[in-house]
């Protein structure tokens, strides 16, 4: 019970440095989101009256905290560009991204580890040797180029969902799982290789342990010694690796969205961020460390559960 406490206020301070580190340096940067408003209607009073009504001309302590109170109640301020809340603002592409990010994450533990485990047993083996080649190949091709390609070849070819097309989960939650399925391929290619890799180096190298010859010395099952022992300890690095590949999908949703032409975080963070709309951006990187660091702490309770030694 302490440990998890630990783990819970380790996760709000974290959360909380970041908060502080987002908006203290968008309050630095050079420019002046009135102006960016105005464009060219700004004069000289007209960005002075603006800069007071968005409030910017107040001391930056009082803006962050009242930006502390208001995310507390849910609310993260109204955006400059849109003139709305953006709590209102990002409910639905927050869904559409986490929905993206979660089938990119399952993709990647459904494919990749019936094939590292097949690669360990089969190890040296002439379908481990293409495995391995086509692997590498996978592994250096960047997920907004698999994501052309996949658009191209499903898309164009086999017409297997139609580009630009997207559903939102509120009208049809199967036909935007169909549709999302596509581009989370994209996003889950890349990491699906480099899983494949880990695990099967993993499992090789616990195989080669003492303790698993002791085993086969005592008459168990070359099954039942690979399952229940080999297998078990190799996944803590390969849960770990995917625990800190969940801040790379998240960011490879917010681009593979532009190629697949998703309305998720990523296409409206890119344009608050030419607006110098910092109540969007400054909302949605909070949102993306939460994920972060909340699946961060779900991976350090899961090692528990493959080896109840690991008490950090």
């Amino acid at each position: 019970m302490k440990y998890v406490i630990r783990k819970l206020v380790t996760t709000f301070i974290t959360l909380f440095a970041v908060s502080a580190l987002v908006f203290f340096s968008f309050s630095v940067i050079p420019g002046n989101p009135a102006i960016a408003k105005l464009g060219t209607e700004a004069t000289v009073e007209r960005v002075q009256a603006l800069t007071h009504e968005m409030g910017l001309d107040r001391p930056v302590l009082t803006r962050y905290a009242e930006w502390i109170r208001g995310i507390f109640r849910g609310d993260f301020g109204n955006s400059y560009s849109y003139n709305t809340s953006v709590t209102g603002l990002l409910s639905e592409k927050i869904g559409t991204t986490l929905i993206l990010s979660i089938l990119a994450i399952l993709l990647t533990v459904v494919i990749s580890f019936p094939f590292g485990i097949y690669c360990a047993r089969k190890s040296d083996s002439k379908i481990d040797v293409f495995l391995t080649g086509f692997n590498q190949l996978i592994m250096a091709v960047p997920s907004f180029f698999s994501g052309i390609l996949i658009t191209l070849l499903f898309g164009f070819l086999f017409k297997l969902f139609t580009p630009g097309a997207y559903v939102s989960y509120k009208i049809s939650f199967g036909k935007c799982i169909g549709y999302l399925l596509f581009p989370a391929l994209a996003i889950a290619l890349p990491k699906i290789s480099m899983v494949v890799k880990l695990l099967k180096d993993t499992t090789i190298k616990e195989a080669e342990k003492e303790y698993v010859v002791t085993a086969y010395s005592r008459g168990n099952a070359t099954r039942a010694v690979f399952y229940k022992h080999v297998l078990k300890n190799a996944m803590i690095p390969v849960i770990t690796f995917l625990g800190m590949t969940f801040a790379d999908i998240i960011a490879g949703s917010i681009i593979v969205e532009q190629v697949f032409s998703v309305p998720g975080l990523g296409r409206i963070l890119l344009t608050s961020i030419s607006g110098r709309d910092y109540p969007v951006v400054e909302a949605i990187i909070l949102l993306l460390a939460a994920f972060v660091v909340i699946s961060n702490m779900l991976v350090d309770f899961m090692y528990r559960l493959f080896d109840s030694r690991i008490k950090i």
